[in-house]
């Protein structure tokens, strides 16, 4: 079995990293999330504590 180029090691590298960054790039505007509405329930509440020491 014949071994690879150094040139063809450097395609095989730059053709995984284009597919990663390619990957990376579609995942990221893909991706949706849905827009939350702007209830009053949808509000934070908190309680307030009284420590007594």
């Amino acid at each position: 079995m014949p071994q690879m180029s150094p040139l063809s090691w450097w395609m095989l590298f730059i053709y995984f990293l284009i597919l990663l960054i390619l990957f990376s790039i579609m995942n990221y505007y893909i991706f949706f999330y849905p827009p939350q509405k702007q209830d009053e329930k949808s509000e934070i509440k908190t309680q307030s504590m009284n420590w007594k020491w």
